[in-house]
């Protein structure tokens, strides 16, 4: 019977797009009744006429009208409206068998907002029309707000009710076989109670951020429509490549806020609310990475510098696939491994994002908004990340005293890191001072695949480059010096950030002073009243653990290159145990 019905609507769901698809097949299996429908639910839905054109719709019109045709009884529910129908005709149906079936009872409480009364009074109507013959479908909005994700135990009793009326729905064959769906409408599955979400008698659906294509389409039809002014050489498929990330609700907002300014959309605009709308999106959760500087302001780092060269001419040329899953960027404090990423944006085509602190102290949030976050990044691909001070911001398998909360974020990261399905669309850069404390689940190959180092400069040549090439990136006017012999006086073993230090401490010298340009004197001073920050057991141990991590010969400093790996791994240890550190 099921395979006889998918076969003859076959023709009109190939037309659907494949979350529809997906939701209609499980419709007519007749296996299931209760659905989760997650993810871009707020957008515009779009569905392919027979003449190729396109309609745009919210989705409860999409699902009664593109999915269900306005048939039968389709019924809404959400706890601010209560109970509301698709037609007038359904909503008088409805009211005339409640009043007819409970006669003492105030016909208010039939469409009230309190979902004890209104399951209660929804499911004594449709079991009424079980054997009518008629498809019945009921639509929940923000069903977080029915069924949050909590402890059983922290539920109030009216949570409790709809838990388990829905489980119960979920399973019950005089609903399956009579007909009866029931679609949950939520952003974000992590919002809503585990035991649900979990129920193998439950059909999730995911709704995802609107393609290329489907973008093109929704701007050709709002440039048909006189609503979208484009500028700049800027068409609707430039556009479209050009909005990776937003849905049409964010392209509609673009055009509609361009047109009642009576300004055109060129790239800067684009780029700038295209910046502003995903970080409103993520809210708060994802910084866009934006410099004016490329590798060539780097000063030594050569291997490093090849690599990411190599790789911005692979993106640049479309071959996505050859590029690792993810790399891992280490090496001690102040040798610029932040920079080294952020001017590798400014060689490439492609945004770069920065992912801040999505954890909360309340339950289920920290779930919810990584769900966000890896929708936002599935949609912007292909998109690098950047995940500073990685070691402390991952966590690992075996964190306590979160209700399992910490084990369950590390895996859905570390299986989402490892997912080849986004090679080259999803780029990590996980970047620590301390890759030893970094699971070796996240930086295996297939994941953190590339291992990176940066040290300290090891020669007189690579300071007096790095010295030099920090004065033109802080945009600072120097008079002419012999900047080694300056350094060499101080037996300093100087990073890019103590160097970067002096310089800011020049500029300041020099402008109490009145004058522009740093003088001899300003340097000198600076560099003589300078002492560099003294943790030496703590820079020795982040040396060697970066050069254990290297996978090239030729990025780990001479006086590295010929320590043993056995005694490498026991000078750790000993390092470990002197700062009190466990191993």
């Amino acid at each position: 019977m099921a395979e006889q019905l998918i076969k003859q609507n076959l023709p009109f769901i190939k037309i659907l797009p494949s979350w529809a698809q997906e939701l209609s097949y499980k419709y007519l299996s007749k296996t299931t009744n209760l659905y989760l429908i997650h993810g871009n639910i707020r957008d515009f839905l779009p569905h392919k006429m027979n003449e190729g054109e396109f309609i745009f719709a919210k989705i409860q019109e999409y699902i009664s009208e593109v999915l269900f045709g306005n048939r039968d009884i389709i019924v809404y529910y959400d706890r601010s409206s209560g109970v509301s129908f698709c037609t007038e005709e359904m909503e008088h149906e409805y009211m005339l068998a409640m009043k007819s079936k409970f006669k003492n009872h105030d016909p208010e409480v039939f469409i009230d907002v309190d979902p004890t009364k209104a399951f209660y009074y929804l499911e004594q109507y449709f079991l009424s029309n079980i054997n009518k013959n008629r498809r019945i479908v009921l639509i929940m909005d923000y069903a977080e707000t029915i069924i949050p994700n909590s402890d059983i135990g922290r539920m109030s009793d009216e949570d409790r009710y709809c838990l388990v009326t829905l489980n119960r729905w979920s399973h019950d064959p005089v609903f399956t076989n009579g007909d009866i769906s029931v679609l949950l409408l939520t952003e974000n599955l992590a919002d809503l109670a585990p035991r649900l979400v979990a129920s193998p008698t439950t059909v999730k659906v995911n709704i995802p951020i609107p393609d290329v294509k489907v973008r093109q389409k929704f701007l050709e039809f709002l440039e048909k429509q006189e609503k979208l002014i484009l500028g700049g050489r800027l068409t609707p498929e430039r556009m479209a490549n050009l909005t990776s990330g937003l849905n049409l609700l964010n392209l509609n907002q673009i055009a509609s806020e361009s047109y009642q300014e009576d300004k055109e959309i060129n790239l800067e605009y684009l780029k700038e609310r295209k910046k502003s709308i995903i970080e409103n999106e993520a809210a708060g959760l994802l910084e866009f990475m934006e410099t004016e500087y490329d590798l060539s302001m780097i000063s030594g780092h050569n291997f490093v510098k090849r690599r990411f060269k190599d790789a911005a001419r692979a993106i640049k040329q479309g071959r996505l696939d050859v590029l690792p899953m993810g790399y891992l960027i280490a090496g001690p404090v102040g040798t610029g491994k932040s920079f080294m990423v952020s001017a590798f944006t400014g060689e490439i085509g492609i945004p770069m994002v920065k992912l801040k602190n999505f954890r909360s102290k309340w339950q289920g949030v920290t779930e919810s908004n990584l769900e966000k976050i890896l929708n936002i990044l599935k949609a912007m691909s292909p998109v690098g990340v950047m995940i500073d001070e990685a070691d402390a911001f991952l966590g690992n398998r075996n964190q306590d005293g979160d209700s399992g909360t910490g084990n369950r974020i590390f895996a859905q990261i570390a299986s989402f890191m490892g997912n080849t399905e986004y090679r080259g669309k999803i780029i990590w850069f996980l970047i620590t001072c301390r890759p030893d404390l970094i699971p070796i689940d996240l930086k295996r190959q297939g994941r953190a695949e590339e291992h990176l180092a940066l040290f300290y400069p090891d020669q007189p040549t690579e300071l007096e480059e790095l010295f030099y090439t920090l004065i033109k990136k802080l945009k600072l006017k120097v008079q002419k010096v012999n900047a080694l012999d300056m350094l060499k006086k101080h037996k300093h073993n100087y990073s890019g950030a103590d160097l970067e230090s002096i310089l800011i401490r020049a500029k300041f010298k020099a402008a109490m002073e009145g004058h522009v340009i740093i003088t001899k004197e300003d340097l000198a001073q600076s560099i003589q009243d300078f002492i560099p920050p003294s943790y030496p057991y703590e820079i020795e141990l982040q040396n060697l653990v970066a050069v254990l991590e290297c996978t090239s010969r030729e990025m780990i400093p001479k006086k590295f290159q010929n320590l043993e790996r056995t005694k490498l791994v026991q000078e750790i240890k000993d390092l470990k145990l002197l700062i009190g550190e466990r191993s």
